[in-house]
Protein backbone atom coordinates (compact mmCIF):
# COMPACT_ATOMS: atom_id res chain seq x y z
CA UNK A 1 0.00 0.00 0.00
CA UNK A 2 2.86 2.39 0.81
CA UNK A 3 4.61 1.47 -2.43
CA UNK A 4 1.34 2.13 -4.28
CA UNK A 5 1.08 5.57 -2.68
CA UNK A 6 4.67 6.51 -3.56
CA UNK A 7 4.57 5.26 -7.15
CA UNK A 8 1.25 7.00 -7.81
CA UNK A 9 2.63 10.16 -6.20
CA UNK A 10 5.51 10.05 -8.71
CA UNK A 11 3.09 9.89 -11.65
CA UNK A 12 3.15 6.14 -12.32
CA UNK A 13 -0.18 4.48 -13.17
CA UNK A 14 -0.43 2.09 -10.24
CA UNK A 15 -2.84 -0.70 -9.28
CA UNK A 16 -2.89 -2.35 -5.84
CA UNK A 17 -4.66 -5.68 -5.35
CA UNK A 18 -6.05 -6.58 -1.91
CA UNK A 19 -7.55 -10.04 -1.64
CA UNK A 20 -9.94 -9.22 1.23
CA UNK A 21 -13.08 -7.08 1.14
CA UNK A 22 -11.72 -4.82 3.90
CA UNK A 23 -8.69 -4.36 6.16
CA UNK A 24 -10.44 -5.50 9.36
CA UNK A 25 -8.15 -8.31 10.49
CA UNK A 26 -7.02 -8.46 14.09
CA UNK A 27 -3.66 -9.51 15.55
CA UNK A 28 -1.69 -8.05 12.66
CA UNK A 29 1.39 -5.83 12.90
CA UNK A 30 0.14 -2.80 14.83
CA UNK A 31 3.45 -1.26 15.93
CA UNK A 32 4.26 1.77 13.77
CA UNK A 33 7.89 2.56 14.63
CA UNK A 34 9.73 5.91 14.46
CA UNK A 35 11.21 5.08 11.05
CA UNK A 36 7.71 4.78 9.55
CA UNK A 37 6.42 7.84 11.39
CA UNK A 38 9.34 9.86 9.99
CA UNK A 39 8.53 8.68 6.45
CA UNK A 40 5.01 10.06 6.82
CA UNK A 41 6.40 13.29 8.22
CA UNK A 42 8.55 13.62 5.10
CA UNK A 43 5.42 13.09 3.01
CA UNK A 44 3.62 15.82 4.97
CA UNK A 45 1.12 13.26 6.25
CA UNK A 46 2.20 12.54 9.84
CA UNK A 47 -0.23 14.93 11.50
CA UNK A 48 -3.14 13.42 9.56
CA UNK A 49 -1.96 9.87 10.28
CA UNK A 50 -1.87 10.53 14.01
CA UNK A 51 -5.48 11.68 13.92
CA UNK A 52 -6.33 8.00 13.53
CA UNK A 53 -6.84 6.04 16.80
CA UNK A 54 -3.49 5.16 18.33
CA UNK A 55 -1.53 5.05 21.57
CA UNK A 56 2.04 6.23 22.07
CA UNK A 57 4.78 4.03 23.54
CA UNK A 58 7.82 6.08 24.60
CA UNK A 59 9.75 3.26 26.25
CA UNK A 60 9.85 -0.52 26.38
CA UNK A 61 10.21 -2.73 29.43
CA UNK A 62 10.68 -6.43 30.09
CA UNK A 63 9.86 -8.48 33.15
CA UNK A 64 12.45 -11.15 33.94
CA UNK A 65 11.42 -13.33 36.83
CA UNK A 66 9.97 -10.80 39.29
CA UNK A 67 12.09 -7.89 38.11
CA UNK A 68 10.83 -5.26 35.65
CA UNK A 69 13.52 -3.47 33.65
CA UNK A 70 13.43 -0.59 31.15
CA UNK A 71 15.32 -1.61 27.99
CA UNK A 72 14.57 0.99 25.28
CA UNK A 73 13.78 4.70 25.44
CA UNK A 74 12.61 6.64 22.38
CA UNK A 75 12.27 9.96 24.20
CA UNK A 76 15.70 11.20 23.09
CA UNK A 77 14.66 11.30 19.42
CA UNK A 78 12.72 14.04 17.65
CA UNK A 79 9.42 14.30 19.57
CA UNK A 80 7.45 14.32 16.31
CA UNK A 81 8.33 10.66 15.79
CA UNK A 82 10.14 9.67 19.01
CA UNK A 83 7.69 6.92 19.99
CA UNK A 84 5.99 3.77 18.73
CA UNK A 85 2.42 4.40 17.58
CA UNK A 86 0.20 1.48 18.55
CA UNK A 87 -2.28 1.79 15.70
CA UNK A 88 -4.60 -0.99 14.46
CA UNK A 89 -3.31 -2.10 11.09
CA UNK A 90 -6.70 -1.56 9.48
CA UNK A 91 -6.54 2.10 10.51
CA UNK A 92 -3.05 2.45 9.06
CA UNK A 93 -3.90 0.75 5.76
CA UNK A 94 -7.18 2.64 5.43
CA UNK A 95 -5.32 5.92 5.93
CA UNK A 96 -2.70 5.09 3.29
CA UNK A 97 -5.43 4.03 0.87
CA UNK A 98 -7.26 7.33 1.39
CA UNK A 99 -4.10 9.33 0.68
CA UNK A 100 -3.27 7.27 -2.41
CA UNK A 101 -6.77 7.70 -3.85
CA UNK A 102 -6.09 11.44 -4.06
CA UNK A 103 -3.93 10.64 -7.12
CA UNK A 104 -5.99 9.96 -10.28
CA UNK A 105 -3.50 7.34 -11.50
CA UNK A 106 -3.97 5.14 -8.40
CA UNK A 107 -6.40 2.21 -8.35
CA UNK A 108 -7.14 -0.06 -5.38
CA UNK A 109 -9.10 -3.21 -6.19
CA UNK A 110 -10.55 -5.00 -3.18
CA UNK A 111 -11.43 -8.72 -3.18
CA UNK A 112 -8.71 -9.17 -5.80
CA UNK A 113 -6.35 -12.06 -5.12
CA UNK A 114 -3.20 -12.52 -7.18
CA UNK A 115 -3.09 -16.18 -8.21
CA UNK A 116 -0.08 -16.30 -10.53
CA UNK A 117 2.40 -14.48 -12.72
CA UNK A 118 1.91 -13.56 -16.35
CA UNK A 119 5.19 -14.38 -18.11
CA UNK A 120 5.96 -13.46 -21.71
CA UNK A 121 9.24 -14.64 -23.23
CA UNK A 122 10.80 -15.11 -19.78
CA UNK A 123 9.77 -11.68 -18.44
CA UNK A 124 7.02 -11.09 -15.85
CA UNK A 125 4.44 -8.84 -17.49
CA UNK A 126 1.64 -8.81 -14.91
CA UNK A 127 -0.48 -11.11 -12.78
CA UNK A 128 -3.33 -13.52 -13.04
CA UNK A 129 -5.90 -12.76 -10.36
CA UNK A 130 -9.38 -13.50 -9.11
CA UNK A 131 -11.58 -10.42 -8.66
CA UNK A 132 -14.68 -11.49 -6.77
CA UNK A 133 -15.77 -14.63 -8.60
CA UNK A 134 -14.18 -13.68 -11.91
CA UNK A 135 -10.73 -14.53 -13.24
CA UNK A 136 -8.73 -11.67 -14.70
CA UNK A 137 -5.31 -10.78 -16.06
CA UNK A 138 -3.66 -7.45 -15.32
CA UNK A 139 -0.65 -6.41 -17.35
CA UNK A 140 2.15 -4.24 -15.94
CA UNK A 141 5.65 -3.05 -16.81
CA UNK A 142 6.58 -3.78 -13.20
CA UNK A 143 5.00 -6.20 -10.74
CA UNK A 144 5.78 -5.76 -7.03
CA UNK A 145 4.94 -8.89 -5.03
CA UNK A 146 4.18 -8.14 -1.39
CA UNK A 147 1.76 -10.97 -0.72
CA UNK A 148 3.17 -12.10 2.61
CA UNK A 149 5.25 -14.91 4.04
CA UNK A 150 3.30 -17.54 2.10
CA UNK A 151 3.66 -15.59 -1.13
CA UNK A 152 2.04 -17.27 -4.13
CA UNK A 153 3.91 -15.01 -6.54
CA UNK A 154 7.27 -15.66 -4.90
CA UNK A 155 6.76 -19.41 -5.11
CA UNK A 156 5.76 -19.26 -8.76
CA UNK A 157 8.77 -17.09 -9.56
CA UNK A 158 11.10 -19.94 -8.60
CA UNK A 159 13.37 -17.70 -6.55
CA UNK A 160 15.44 -19.63 -3.96
CA UNK A 161 14.31 -19.14 -0.35
CA UNK A 162 16.68 -19.56 2.60
CA UNK A 163 15.15 -20.51 5.94
CA UNK A 164 16.92 -19.36 9.10
CA UNK A 165 14.56 -21.37 11.31
CA UNK A 166 12.25 -20.33 14.11
CA UNK A 167 12.00 -22.30 17.37
CA UNK A 168 8.60 -20.97 18.38
CA UNK A 169 5.01 -20.28 17.40
CA UNK A 170 2.62 -17.82 19.04
CA UNK A 171 -0.95 -17.78 20.32
CA UNK A 172 -2.57 -14.32 20.09
CA UNK A 173 -5.59 -13.30 22.17
CA UNK A 174 -7.21 -10.33 23.92
CA UNK A 175 -7.75 -9.69 27.61
CA UNK A 176 -9.77 -6.64 28.81
CA UNK A 177 -8.02 -4.04 30.99
CA UNK A 178 -8.58 -0.68 32.62
CA UNK A 179 -7.15 2.32 30.81
CA UNK A 180 -4.08 3.51 32.73
CA UNK A 181 -2.23 6.84 32.83
CA UNK A 182 0.55 5.51 30.58
CA UNK A 183 1.16 2.70 28.16
CA UNK A 184 2.28 -0.48 29.95
CA UNK A 185 3.42 -2.60 27.01
CA UNK A 186 5.93 -5.14 28.26
CA UNK A 187 7.52 -8.53 27.69
CA UNK A 188 7.54 -11.33 30.27
CA UNK A 189 10.43 -13.82 30.48
CA UNK A 190 10.39 -16.61 33.03
CA UNK A 191 11.70 -20.14 32.90
CA UNK A 192 9.48 -22.02 30.47
CA UNK A 193 7.30 -19.00 29.68
CA UNK A 194 7.55 -16.04 27.30
CA UNK A 195 4.72 -13.56 26.76
CA UNK A 196 4.31 -10.13 25.20
CA UNK A 197 1.60 -7.84 26.54
CA UNK A 198 0.73 -4.96 24.21
CA UNK A 199 -1.27 -2.26 25.96
CA UNK A 200 -4.12 -1.29 23.61
CA UNK A 201 -5.92 0.95 26.11
CA UNK A 202 -9.07 -1.02 26.87
CA UNK A 203 -7.47 -4.41 26.35
CA UNK A 204 -4.20 -6.31 26.32
CA UNK A 205 -3.13 -7.79 23.00
CA UNK A 206 -1.31 -10.87 24.25
CA UNK A 207 1.25 -13.11 22.62
CA UNK A 208 1.86 -16.48 24.29
CA UNK A 209 5.08 -17.98 22.92
CA UNK A 210 5.62 -21.75 22.87
CA UNK A 211 7.93 -24.26 21.15
CA UNK A 212 7.27 -24.65 17.43
CA UNK A 213 4.70 -27.24 16.48
CA UNK A 214 3.27 -27.71 19.97
CA UNK A 215 -0.06 -25.93 19.48
CA UNK A 216 -2.06 -29.16 19.70
CA UNK A 217 -0.14 -30.27 22.81
CA UNK A 218 -1.02 -26.99 24.55
CA UNK A 219 -4.68 -27.28 23.55
CA UNK A 220 -4.98 -30.94 24.63
CA UNK A 221 -5.23 -30.41 28.44
CA UNK A 222 -8.11 -28.00 27.87
CA UNK A 223 -8.88 -24.31 27.95
CA UNK A 224 -8.95 -24.04 31.75
CA UNK A 225 -5.36 -25.28 31.99
CA UNK A 226 -4.29 -22.77 29.34
CA UNK A 227 -5.97 -19.91 31.22
CA UNK A 228 -4.19 -20.94 34.40
CA UNK A 229 -0.79 -20.99 32.69
CA UNK A 230 -1.40 -17.54 31.19
CA UNK A 231 -2.47 -16.10 34.55
CA UNK A 232 0.56 -17.64 36.26
CA UNK A 233 2.95 -16.09 33.73
CA UNK A 234 1.18 -12.70 33.71
CA UNK A 235 -0.67 -12.14 37.01
CA UNK A 236 -2.02 -8.78 35.78
CA UNK A 237 -4.28 -10.77 33.43
CA UNK A 238 -5.76 -13.06 36.07
CA UNK A 239 -8.84 -10.99 36.95
CA UNK A 240 -10.11 -10.99 33.35
CA UNK A 241 -8.74 -14.32 32.16
CA UNK A 242 -12.28 -15.66 31.58
CA UNK A 243 -12.36 -13.41 28.50
CA UNK A 244 -10.73 -16.38 26.75
CA UNK A 245 -14.10 -18.06 26.39
CA UNK A 246 -13.10 -20.70 23.82
CA UNK A 247 -10.22 -21.72 21.61
CA UNK A 248 -11.83 -19.60 18.88
CA UNK A 249 -10.57 -16.58 20.85
CA UNK A 250 -6.96 -17.81 20.50
CA UNK A 251 -5.32 -17.31 17.09
CA UNK A 252 -2.23 -19.21 16.00
CA UNK A 253 0.69 -17.41 14.35
CA UNK A 254 3.16 -19.82 12.76
CA UNK A 255 6.48 -18.01 13.06
CA UNK A 256 8.93 -17.99 10.16
CA UNK A 257 12.34 -16.41 9.68
CA UNK A 258 13.56 -16.62 6.10
CA UNK A 259 14.68 -14.55 3.11
CA UNK A 260 15.04 -14.81 -0.62
CA UNK A 261 18.53 -15.22 -1.98
CA UNK A 262 17.50 -12.87 -4.81
CA UNK A 263 14.51 -10.51 -4.68
CA UNK A 264 13.98 -9.87 -8.38
CA UNK A 265 13.78 -11.18 -11.92
CA UNK A 266 12.85 -9.38 -15.14
CA UNK A 267 9.59 -7.50 -14.53
CA UNK A 268 9.24 -8.60 -10.88
CA UNK A 269 10.38 -7.22 -7.51
CA UNK A 270 9.56 -8.95 -4.21
CA UNK A 271 9.43 -6.92 -0.97
CA UNK A 272 8.16 -7.17 2.60
CA UNK A 273 7.43 -10.53 4.21
CA UNK A 274 7.34 -12.15 0.77
CA UNK A 275 11.05 -11.32 0.43
CA UNK A 276 12.04 -11.80 4.08
CA UNK A 277 9.67 -13.14 6.73
CA UNK A 278 10.43 -11.57 10.10
CA UNK A 279 10.09 -13.06 13.56
CA UNK A 280 7.72 -11.12 15.86
CA UNK A 281 10.75 -10.27 18.04
CA UNK A 282 10.93 -6.48 18.24
CA UNK A 283 7.68 -5.97 16.33
CA UNK A 284 9.65 -4.66 13.34
CA UNK A 285 8.02 -6.52 10.42
CA UNK A 286 5.64 -3.82 9.20
CA UNK A 287 8.33 -1.15 9.48
CA UNK A 288 10.96 -3.14 7.57
CA UNK A 289 8.36 -3.69 4.83
CA UNK A 290 7.61 0.04 4.66
CA UNK A 291 11.33 0.73 4.34
CA UNK A 292 11.42 -1.71 1.41
CA UNK A 293 8.57 0.19 -0.23
CA UNK A 294 10.32 3.54 0.19
CA UNK A 295 13.59 2.16 -1.19
CA UNK A 296 11.75 0.67 -4.18
CA UNK A 297 10.08 4.01 -4.94
CA UNK A 298 13.33 5.92 -4.46
CA UNK A 299 15.09 3.77 -7.04
CA UNK A 300 12.26 3.05 -9.49
CA UNK A 301 9.36 5.50 -9.34
CA UNK A 302 10.97 8.49 -11.06
CA UNK A 303 12.57 6.49 -13.91
CA UNK A 304 9.42 4.39 -14.47
CA UNK A 305 7.30 7.55 -14.55
CA UNK A 306 9.68 8.84 -17.21
CA UNK A 307 9.26 5.72 -19.33
CA UNK A 308 12.50 3.93 -18.41
CA UNK A 309 12.87 0.14 -18.35
CA UNK A 310 12.72 -0.89 -14.66
CA UNK A 311 14.63 -4.16 -15.09
CA UNK A 312 18.21 -2.79 -14.88
CA UNK A 313 17.28 -0.98 -11.65
CA UNK A 314 15.72 -3.84 -9.69
CA UNK A 315 19.01 -5.12 -8.26
CA UNK A 316 19.66 -1.68 -6.77
CA UNK A 317 16.60 -2.00 -4.52
CA UNK A 318 17.79 -5.31 -3.09
CA UNK A 319 21.35 -3.99 -2.73
CA UNK A 320 20.05 -0.99 -0.80
CA UNK A 321 17.98 -3.11 1.60
CA UNK A 322 20.15 -6.22 2.00
CA UNK A 323 22.27 -5.01 4.95
CA UNK A 324 19.28 -3.69 6.92
CA UNK A 325 17.29 -6.89 6.52
CA UNK A 326 20.19 -9.17 7.38
CA UNK A 327 21.08 -7.11 10.46
CA UNK A 328 17.53 -7.33 11.84
CA UNK A 329 17.21 -11.02 11.01
CA UNK A 330 20.62 -11.70 12.54
CA UNK A 331 19.49 -10.02 15.77
CA UNK A 332 16.24 -11.99 15.75
CA UNK A 333 18.01 -15.27 15.04
CA UNK A 334 20.55 -14.71 17.82
CA UNK A 335 17.73 -13.83 20.24
CA UNK A 336 15.89 -17.00 19.27
CA UNK A 337 18.93 -19.19 19.86
CA UNK A 338 20.32 -17.56 23.00
CA UNK A 339 17.16 -16.48 24.82
CA UNK A 340 13.95 -17.95 23.38
CA UNK A 341 15.03 -21.58 22.97
CA UNK A 342 16.65 -21.93 26.44
CA UNK A 343 13.75 -20.13 28.16
CA UNK A 344 11.09 -22.29 26.52
CA UNK A 345 13.10 -25.36 27.52
CA UNK A 346 13.17 -24.12 31.12
CA UNK A 347 16.98 -23.93 31.07
CA UNK A 348 17.64 -20.21 31.39
CA UNK A 349 18.24 -18.53 34.75
CA UNK A 350 15.49 -16.27 36.07
CA UNK A 351 18.04 -13.59 37.00
CA UNK A 352 18.30 -10.95 34.22
CA UNK A 353 21.48 -11.22 32.13
CA UNK A 354 24.10 -8.48 32.50
CA UNK A 355 23.12 -6.52 29.34
CA UNK A 356 19.54 -6.17 30.59
CA UNK A 357 20.71 -5.13 34.04
CA UNK A 358 22.93 -2.44 32.50
CA UNK A 359 20.04 -1.15 30.38
CA UNK A 360 17.85 -1.03 33.46
CA UNK A 361 20.47 0.90 35.41
CA UNK A 362 21.77 3.41 32.83
CA UNK A 363 19.13 5.37 30.92
CA UNK A 364 21.57 6.59 28.27
CA UNK A 365 22.20 3.01 27.12
CA UNK A 366 18.51 2.54 26.35
CA UNK A 367 18.86 4.74 23.29
CA UNK A 368 20.93 2.02 21.60
CA UNK A 369 18.16 -0.63 21.36
CA UNK A 370 15.66 2.18 20.74
CA UNK A 371 17.66 3.33 17.71
CA UNK A 372 18.12 -0.21 16.40
CA UNK A 373 14.47 -1.22 16.80
CA UNK A 374 13.07 2.19 15.92
CA UNK A 375 15.15 2.96 12.84
CA UNK A 376 17.20 -0.12 11.94
CA UNK A 377 20.32 0.02 9.79
CA UNK A 378 20.45 2.54 6.91
CA UNK A 379 16.90 3.87 7.40
CA UNK A 380 15.22 5.23 4.30
CA UNK A 381 14.14 8.79 3.53
CA UNK A 382 11.65 9.77 0.84
CA UNK A 383 13.63 10.55 -2.34
CA UNK A 384 10.98 9.66 -4.91
CA UNK A 385 9.47 12.62 -6.79
CA UNK A 386 6.00 14.06 -6.53
CA UNK A 387 4.60 14.60 -10.01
Amino acid sequence: MVAGLLFARAGVRTTVLEKHADFLRDFRGDTVHPSTLRIFFELGLLEKLLQRPHDKVHDLTVTVGNRRLAVADFAGFDPRWGFIAMMPQWEFLDFVADQARAYPNFTLIMEAEATGLVVDEGRVSGVHCRIGEESARIGARLTIASDGRRSVLREESGMPLRSLGAPMDVFWFRIPKQVGPGNETTGIFTSGRIMALIDRGHYWQCAYVFPKGQADQIRAPGLERFRAEVAEAAPQLAAEIAAIASWDDVKLLTVALDRLECWHRAGLLVIGDAAHAMSPIGGVGINVAVQDAVAAANVLAGPVAGGADPDPLLAKVEARRRLAVRAIQGFQNATQKRIVTPLLAGQAPIRPPLPLRLLGRYAVLRRIPAAFLGFGIRPEHVRSPEA
